[in-house]
């Protein structure tokens, strides 16, 4: 795992009504702060990345279908410097993902449905300076192919 990198398996709690799921709480070993919550959204097959964040750290959840978390440790001196972790997150499987700043990650839609992300960073959006670096999802020197591994 890299270093910083925390994932919290999510309890369902279902009865005749509907579910409720609990995803950030201030208790948890993983909060640092409040900034905002935010959702997105990713269409079967789409990748959405890579960017990193200098200040904020995220708290990923997906609610809604399937997505591919995948994370890449840049940053030069730590103990887990060239690493890439891979998470499988959603309705089947329902964890939060804890991404602390200056590791690369982005997101995959690999279910047949658009799937829903919940983030909690522990920044609020700056909109006239934000804390978002971005690199092409395809074409940069992150060892990582987005690609449906068969077999």
């Amino acid at each position: 795992m890299i270093d910083g990198v925390m994932v919290k398996k999510l309890k369902v709690i279902a009865d005749e009504r509907g579910r409720l799921m609990e995803i950030l709480r201030a208790d948890d070993e993983m909060f640092q702060s409040f900034g905002q919550v935010y959702m997105t959204t990713a269409y079967p097959g789409v990748v959405k990345g890579w960017h990193y964040h200098k200040r904020q750290s995220d708290n990923m959840a997906v609610v809604r279908g399937m997505m591919k978390i995948v994370l890449y440790d840049s940053r030069e001196g730590s103990s887990t410097h060239g690493e890439v972790n891979e998470f499988i997150a959603g309705i089947h499987n329902p964890i939060l993902v804890h991404i602390p700043p200056f590791v690369f990650h982005g997101f995959k839609c690999v279910s047949e449905e658009e799937a829903i992300v919940v983030n909690t960073p522990t920044e609020k959006y700056d909109y006239r300076e934000p804390d978002e670096f971005r690199v092409h999802p395809h074409e940069n020197d992150i060892p990582y192919d987005w690609a449906r591994k068969d077999g």
